[in-house]
């Protein structure tokens, strides 16, 4: 029966996806209308976040970054459909790249590429990326991103689908390492998105640092892997040109992980992130509750578990 409903979805979204991306827009204006005003979806949690993480901002400009987030915000769920019908030659004219050279020389020169990525809009069209890249029709090349599956089961299908646009590889958060390492014995080189401005998963180990203005729970998991894996590091840092337009800068981290020292990468990336949010911060995912447990909140922080 699941099959049913996901082939039904799938339908009905593709259907969308036809209309052109103007049309789609007016939609987004309506639902944002909708979403804003009358449903006033996590409107609380957007303004929290907001007033915490800028503190020397008035109110009136607040709820202008508000207002212009949840626009992005509806934006998203819209190009995110055109995933299912978009062309290549539109897309790379929508969603630019620059600094790439330094991910395909390093895999070039054998390395592999983990990339620090977040959830600013529009995320779902950054595995675009291998219509730019020089191995884009290099089987030996996997471009891939990590992710965690949804609880629901129909929908999590048709987002792979979705994600899997562009011949990337989706591979489940716990099957990360055991994906990797099976690239290497194939002798298949990786670049890889992390999503890692995420809050730690449940029995994820402990490591706080200041973000945005508070102490905040962060996920190490993704140096552990690149330093373990000694993979060449980046920071996509990302941009809206314009509506329907962004644009992705490749900011070297590090060149061999393995030689930074321990905290080193998780602290630059947040450092990174930070500086990006405050450049552009409507385009950051306000309304998931990143804070939701602060350690503030529920112990006296651990020196030992800070990243300094």
């Amino acid at each position: 029966m699941d099959k049913v409903w996901e082939k039904i979805l799938t339908g009905l979204l593709t259907v969308v996806a036809f209309l052109p991306l103007r049309v789609l827009y007016i939609l987004s204006d309506i639902v944002w209308c909708v979403l804003y005003y009358a449903v006033r979806y996590r409107r609380k949690v957007v303004m929290q976040n907001l007033t915490a993480s800028f503190p020397e901002k008035e109110v009136e400009e607040l709820n202008i970054i508000s207002r212009k987030f949840y626009r992005s915000f509806c934006d998203y769920i819209f190009e995110t459909v055109k995933l299912l019908h978009i062309s290549d030659n539109e897309m790379t004219r929508r969603m630019t790249f620059s600094g790439l050279e330094y991910m395909d020389r390093a895999v070039a020169e054998g390395h592999d590429v983990v990339v620090y990525f977040s959830h600013l809009f529009n995320w779902e069209w950054a595995p675009s990326v291998k219509l730019h890249s020089r191995f884009k029709d290099d089987d030996s090349v996997v471009f891939g991103q990590i992710y965690r599956p949804l609880r629901n089961v129909i929908i999590d299908k048709v987002m792979l689908k979705i994600r899997g646009r562009f011949d990337t590889e989706s591979i489940a958060k716990a099957q990360t390492l055991r994906k990797l390492l099976r690239y290497r014995k194939e002798g298949r080189r990786f670049v890889i998105g992390f999503m890692s401005d995420q809050k730690p998963s449940h029995g994820d180990p402990e490591r706080v640092l200041s973000f945005m203005g508070r102490p905040t729970a962060v996920i190490t998991g993704t140096e552990t892997l690149a330093r373990r894996l000694d993979a060449t590091v980046v920071y996509w840092k990302m941009t809206s040109k314009g509506r329907g337009y962004y644009h992705i800068e490749v900011i070297p981290m590090a060149e061999h992980a393995s030689a930074t020292a321990e905290g080193f990468l998780t602290k630059k990336y947040f450092e990174l992130l930070e500086e990006n949010i405050r450049e552009t911060p409507h385009l950051w995912l306000w309304s998931h509750k990143r804070w939701k447990t602060s350690p503030s909140s529920w112990r006296q922080v651990n020196p030992d578990t800070l990243i300094k």
